[in-house]
């Protein structure tokens, strides 16, 4: 007679669709804990984060750094020159070889990815190459063949849905792949477009015209709100329209694009009060839909939001138990950082490993203009609102010692503090790299630190991080009495 064997007697199966952060996290964890991880990913391991968006995009963003610091060079005494008719010295042009600069970024994205990829192997995590779909709340049907008719079917104890989220993209500005373009399709140019239109002004919209305006294109802005980078702090992106309007970027405010359409020499963007913007190529950054359509996930009875992602809580479970979803087709922060974090929360809260409920305030996120904008906590807005009880403080980078050495005209330091205690809770920076800078901030809000706390914190000098501890200090409070 054949002995039951429980499923606490075997390894726990883990069966994960999409290997973005999210995906890639959750399986190493999963693996680490002792399950037996299937990694199901249609295109590459990393998934499109890897593959056509973070690491191509923040590769093109550091070329752009690099042209811009050739160019500004003159502002601390470096001057460039070759010799002209007669010997005259004249000042050389800088160029960027669009074509080899994108044959790079796709190159290190390819080579992550397929690091990535042994990190996996190496856990001992099977990647089955398909497209994944539910087949009830137990099981994971994947497509293997290249007309879809050859299946494999998984039994799974745990299910992660991973699948992340691509452009959106509207039926008056349909994407050619050649002058009509999402931000996935930009890395096919071969040269720099000679004006670059970009519809949004959001995060990945500023990115773009930030990093095209560097490397030698015109870039016009089409914006539909009264300021670019509508959902940031306003000051912040008061600071990044202006370095935008005074590098030579034509700024479209209040102006939605109603139609774009391709033309003999290029497109022509026709916004909603008739005017109409002409340029060699256009960008469409009108946001991201989630790529949870047609995988059995409401067949599977996963809760959805109207906008199709996956309802989760703070340890990333859904309304299933045994089914968790990460990255962006959850409704989370569209994070690669939170991807990666819900990801391991998930598989430490399945597998029963401890376990603590992600908080989406202390999660920092970053924009890769010039200058950077780094926001975590609370905002100023919802301090003005009386949402939160706080003081705001801020310290413009024109008083840092070290800013001025580096020839840095624009940004601040901003911090918040509770009421009272002077705790903080939130802080913005605007400032090169203020990805790395911001970090002090998260975890002084990690860890409940009072801004006197953050004061005593000793920071190199010159720094821009000076500007932290100074902004801590200035915001001291005693009790007079």
């Amino acid at each position: 007679m054949m002995e039951r064997v429980s499923a606490f007697e075997r390894k726990q199966r883990v069966v994960i669709i999409g290997g973005g952060p999210g995906g890639y996290e959750a399986a190493l964890a999963g693996a680490q804990l002792g399950a037996q991880v299937t990694l199901i990913e249609r295109t590459g391991v990393g998934g499109s984060a890897i593959l056509t968006d973070v690491v191509p995009s923040k590769s093109l963003i550091a070329t752009a750094e690099s042209a811009a610091a050739i160019r500004d060079a003159s502002q601390l005494g470096v001057q460039f020159s070759v010799r002209g008719d007669a010997g005259r010295p004249q000042k050389p042009e800088v160029v960027v070889n669009l074509r080899a600069v994108n044959r790079r970024l796709l190159s290190l994205a390819a080579k992550q990815s397929l690091d990535m990829k042994a990190d996996l192997e190496k856990a001992g995590v099977t990647i089955v190459q398909g497209e994944g779909r539910l087949d009830g709340p137990g099981r994971v049907v994947v497509s293997t063949g290249r007309q879809g008719d050859d299946f494999d079917e998984f039994e799974a104890d745990t299910i992660v849905v991973s699948v992340g989220a691509t452009p959106r993209q509207l039926p008056s500005a349909m994407p050619d792949g050649e002058r009509i373009l999402t931000w996935t399709q930009l890395y096919s140019l071969e040269e720099v477009p000679e004006h670059l239109i970009v519809v949004g002004s959001g995060v990945t919209g500023a990115e773009f015209a930030s990093a095209y305006s560097h490397i030698g294109a015109e870039v016009s802005l089409v914006s539909s709100r009264d300021q670019v980078l509508p959902g940031e702090d306003a000051d912040a992106a008061q600071v990044i329209e202006d370095v935008f309007r005074r590098q030579g970027m034509r700024v479209l405010s209040k102006s939605r694009a109603e139609k774009v359409e391709r033309t003999e020499t290029g497109v022509v963007v026709t916004l909603t009060d008739g005017r109409t913007v002409e340029g060699s190529h256009c960008l469409m950054a009108v946001g991201s839909v989630p790529n949870t359509a047609g995988i059995g996930l409401e067949e599977a009875g996963l809760e959805m939001a109207e906008s199709g992602h996956i309802l989760v809580n703070r340890v990333a479970r859904t309304n299933l138990p045994n089914v968790y979803a990460v990255g962006d087709c959850a409704d989370a922060m569209p994070l690669a950082s939170v991807a990666s974090m819900q990801g391991r929360t998930a598989m430490f809260h399945a597998l029963g490993d401890a376990v603590t409920p992600i908080s989406m305030r202390t999660v920092a996120s970053n924009i890769f203009t010039q200058p950077e904008i780094a926001t975590v906590g609370w905002t100023q807005k919802q301090i003005e609102d009386g949402v939160a009880q706080g003081e705001v403080y801020r310290i413009d980078l024109s008083t840092n010692a070290r800013a001025k050495m580096m020839g840095v005209e624009d940004g601040f330091v901003k911090l918040f503090a509770r009421t009272g205690s002077g705790t903080v809770i939130g802080g913005v920076i605007v400032a090169p790299k203020a990805s790395e800078l911001i970090f002090p901030v998260t975890m002084a809000m990690e860890h409940r630190l009072t801004v006197d706390q953050l004061a005593r914190v000793f920071p190199v000098f010159p720094s821009l991080a000076g500007s932290i501890s100074d902004a801590a200090r200035a915001m001291h409070r005693f009790d007079a009495d």
